[in-house]
């Protein structure tokens, strides 16, 4: 059974664009989401002097979405160390234990499992040159680390970053409808709709060539799926090597099929109901 959680975010500047604290009822975590330019204002935070993890948060050249995730024995003073040693970063979410029942042990842990996390659901590209060490701690603190991880990526996602989110998401515990796209010239995927849009699988194969009358903005999404190796070319077809998540059923349709697409009727299910016809029952 999913229960409904309690959020309560409070605007410490009276600002939407400034700092803000993020708790959840029934829980020792506490999380900050600070922009870069107000980190130098926080030493009126007491409690971010104590331990805790934290992730940067910016982009590269191309608009990519980057992350650093890291722990500190004093959040506040590894931030203003950040400020002289990275500049990609443009805000930070910060995790502390409002019972400061948080240790280095726990800390190194979370850090490996969040670096970890992030890579499995690569939506964004992790800034850290190496992996993290996962520390060594008894298995009823790594059961309640991992509930503490859980919260984690709620409030993450919750504070605008679905930086550990999979890319194919879960809907009471059981993975959604799977639709199906078969057509000429290689094209063979699958997908499901997804919050952000549609994603389509890894393995899905898109055709070979478009035809003439396709969108030009549809044949630079394809061109730049290519350059960037999620759409890599074989014998007739291209392949994902990724799932990719597309902004409506009808774009990810026409770059599967190598022309425009009404994704809403192109997209099924096995049993030939399309996502219209799903969506409207």
């Amino acid at each position: 059974m999913v229960f409904g959680k309690t959020i309560k975010i409070f605007l410490i500047d009276g600002d939407p664009n400034g700092r803000m604290s993020c708790e959840l009822s029934n829980w020792t975590g506490k999380a900050y989401k600070i922009p870069r330019i107000k980190v130098k204002d926080c030493s009126d935070r007491d409690d971010l002097v104590n331990t805790g993890v934290y992730m940067l948060f910016g982009k590269d050249e191309d608009g990519k979405d980057l992350v650093y995730i890291g722990e500190a024995e004093s959040i506040l003073k590894r931030l203003n160390q950040h400020l002289n040693q990275k500049d990609f970063w443009h805000e930070t979410i910060v995790f502390i234990s409002k019972d400061e029942n948080l240790n280095k042990a726990h800390i190194k842990y979370l850090e490996n499992r969040l670096h970890k996390i992030a890579l499995s659901a690569n939506r964004y590209k992790v800034e850290n040159s190496s992996t993290p060490t996962q520390s060594s701690i008894s298995e009823s603190d790594q059961a309640e680390m991992e509930e503490f991880l859980e919260n984690i990526k709620m409030l993450v996602n919750t504070l605008g970053h679905k930086v550990f989110d999979e890319k194919r998401e879960l809907k009471n515990k059981k993975r959604r409808e799977t639709f199906y796209l078969k057509a000429a010239r290689g094209a063979d995927s699958l997908g499901q709709p997804s919050s952000d849009g549609f994603v389509v699988f890894k393995g899905s194969k898109a055709a070979g060539s478009t035809v003439a009358s396709i969108t030009p903005n549809f044949v630079k999404l394809r061109d730049k799926l290519i350059a960037d190796n999620l759409l890599t070319k074989k014998q007739g077809y291209l392949e994902f090597s990724d799932d990719y998540i597309f902004s409506s059923p009808s774009t990810a349709a026409s770059i599967v099929l190598g022309r425009n697409a009404n994704g809403l009727t192109e997209w099924k299910l096995k049993s030939g109901k399309s996502l219209k016809e799903y969506e409207s029952v």
